[in-house]
């Protein structure tokens, strides 16, 4: 259980939140949503006890484990992405530790009749019982399995940790918190670094979590998928329904209404009460009359009408002068980083106009991409850009390039030219910034508000080709629908990239997956692409277009021969592996009752002395592991041709 009575956080003398309370049991899975700057994460840094409340309690039931995802981390060198997801496991990788010096202690005495002796035997069936009742025999399959869901290859798992980028450092510390079993996760925008495909594997992942969940999160699909309750923090008060975001918010403006009624209603009857109190209050025959409602006035409760934050970002992208029929001409582009190579023979006509959504995997090459259209990076092949193209350029991290020494004002002046430095307060306000908010240096300012200013600086230049490279990353729900009115309403030409599927809802025309580093383009925006294809993530897109490929070649035998021949070979190969798997589920479980029953010798009251069954014994645990590892490398391999 968690619960939060009266809590106030104050930071610099202002109050961030005041007297918030609320409750979450096992079960539950609360979205934490609210404006930007509202004290969200900071809600989550006061619950994990980064930092404590100025009023109120805070308070976790006894026992209970927490797992925190931060939006910035920071992680050590050294390690490889599985040594480093392991860390999830410190308790079962000092059992194991434990165990190895006690097999090896045991290897080397001889005083089998000795009391120590027995003692050392029960310490080591002791260590041996905890080890499998924490799941030693299956954390490396487990961790596997969770670094496969949240996007890492196989090929990946040896790779240092430090050879990743940002992002996907984030999902390593992810899988860890996912790993360790707590009891209940404080997520920070967990979705921003996630691609679709992640992201569907995350949903399925909590909708199963037994535990409580509080997440912070802008993305309207995955709370929708995922919560069951969602509290939504403002400067008055927090609303608190269980309901998914977009059933709350149905329940939140009935109420408002059914407020705003109340309130209209009751005015209607002051009114006519105060007609009727100046009418007879006067009259000697009707005095008592007035004063009676005079008091009834007194005694009344005066509806309020919950104050709704209506700010909303005023966003409108002018097109500047018309670029030619053909925006982008790309012709065999590919692009390596060493001898890594991420994009291959990539040919894209991108006519004026149109709106395009760049989706697949991260580190798939969407953003290489948008950044070698933009000029920022060399390639091979061929890129013809089109006549009178002005380009309008949003980069996944934009933010990060504003001076966290300036202040929002100087920020936007800087930007300014001439011809637009006397629009920059009025820009300013359209982005929600005014009064004391345009002195607020860039360093104290919110994700979403970072993000609001990077645009705000966007609109200091005409373009009529927008890129934008995840631009909804921070902002709030409300701030995100502002934005993709105004990119609906562009005239000109569009590229996005996102994992936001409601934000891609509608939005574009066609949908360019990156995948194997091609492309591959779909008519449609990702709404109707998902649906399309019936199916919940890419790489079942992949299989049923290689199952619908083999009916249309036992049609008009289009394929060739050597390609039908193949898929024949790769079924037989997974049946035998399906054998294969059977037989080794069989092997590991009659291995496992051999272990068990060696354990209960040792836990007897005349327990072997004999060295040959302690070498026995460990012969038998090694076989286990090595059937564990023969097990996952086949259930991998299974997965593979599956795919």
């Amino acid at each position: 259980m968690l619960n939060l009575s009266q809590v106030t956080i104050r930071l610099g003398g202002n109050d961030i939140l005041k007297n918030v309370s609320f409750q979450l049991n096992p079960g539950n899975r609360a979205g934490l949503i609210g404006r930007n700057g509202v004290g969200k994460s900071t809600l989550l840094k006061a619950i994990y006890g980064e930092i404590k409340p100025a009023e109120g309690q805070i308070s976790v039931l006894k026992g209970y484990k927490i797992g925190y995802l931060k939006q910035d981390i920071e992680f050590e060198g050294g390690n490889s992405v599985l040594e480093e997801a392991y860390k999830a496991f410190e308790e079962l990788k000092q059992l194991e530790n434990k165990l190895a010096s006690i097999e090896k202690e045991l290897a080397e005495r001889q005083d089998f009749e000795s009391e120590e002796y027995n003692v050392l035997l029960e310490n080591y069936h002791h260590t041996q019982e905890q080890y499998q009742l924490k799941g030693g025999y299956q954390y490396k399959g487990k961790t596997e399995k969770v670094l496969k869901g949240l996007g890492f290859k196989q090929s990946d798992f040896d790779k240092a940790v430090e050879t990743f980028s940002g992002g996907w450092r984030m999902r390593i510390e992810l899988a860890k918190i996912l790993l360790r079993d707590n009891d209940i996760l404080l997520l920070d925008e967990p979705t921003n670094h996630l691609d679709i495909e992640s992201i569907i594997w995350f949903e399925k992942f909590l909708k199963s979590y037994k535990g409580i969940v509080l997440l912070v999160s802008h993305d309207q699909m995955f709370l929708d998928q995922v919560t069951n309750r969602t509290i939504e923090l403002t400067p008055g008060k927090i609303y608190d329904f269980p309901k998914p975001y977009s059933e709350f918010i149905k329940i939140k403006e009935e109420l408002l209404e059914k407020q705003r009624q109340e309130a209209k209603n009751q005015e209607k009857e002051i009114k006519e009460t105060e007609k009727l109190i100046e009418k007879f209050r006067y009259k000697a025959t009707k005095a008592s009359f007035a004063q009676t409602l005079i008091k009834k006035l007194e005694k009344m409760d005066r509806i309020e009408v919950d104050a709704a934050d209506m700010r909303a970002m005023k966003l409108n992208f002018e097109v500047g002068k018309p670029s030619g029929k053909i925006v982008y001409e790309l012709e065999g582009v590919s692009k390596s980083y060493g001898e890594k190579e991420v994009l291959k023979n990539i040919d894209l006509i991108i006519p004026r106009g149109e709106k395009y959504a760049f989706v697949g995997q991260n580190g798939a090459g969407k953003t290489t991409l948008a950044k070698i259209m933009v000029g920022e990076l060399d390639f091979e092949g061929k890129l013809k850009k089109g006549h009178n193209v002005e380009i309008g350029y949003f980069a996944q991290n934009q933010s990060e390039y504003l001076n966290p020494e300036l202040t929002v004002l100087q920020t936007i002046e800087e930007a300014a030219d001439d011809s637009t430095r006397s629009k920059v307060r009025d820009i300013l306000g359209a982005f929600l910034f005014s009064g004391d908010e345009v002195n607020k240096k860039v360093a104290v300012l919110s994700g979403g508000e970072r993000n609001r200013l990077a645009l705000a600086v966007m609109m200091l230049k005409p373009f009529n080709v927008l890129i934008m490279d995840e631009p909804t990353n921070h902002l709030d729900i409300h701030s995100k629908n502002v934005l993709k009115q105004a990119l609906n309403s562009f005239d000109g030409t569009l590229i996005v990239v996102s994992h936001d599927r409601h934000f891609l809802q509608g939005l574009t025309d066609k949908t360019v997956e990156f995948k194997d580093k091609r492309i591959k383009i779909h008519l449609g925006d990702i709404d109707y692409f998902l649906r399309e294809k019936q199916v919940e993530n890419f790489r079942e897109i992949e299989a049923r277009k290689e199952r619908k490929q083999e009916t249309k070649t036992s049609v008009n035998g289009s394929r060739s021969k050597k390609d039908y021949l193949q898929r024949k070979e790769n079924r037989k190969r997974l049946k035998q592996l399906k054998n294969k798997l059977q037989k080794i589920e069989s092997q590991i479980e009659e291995t496992e009752n051999a272990i068990a029953e060696k354990e209960k010798l040792l836990s007897s009251a005349t327990p072997p002395t004999d060295p040959a069954f302690f070498d026995e014994y460990t012969a038998v645990k090694d076989s286990l592991n090595l059937l564990m590892e023969e097990w996952e490398e086949t259930e991998m391999e299974i997965e593979e041709l599956s795919e």
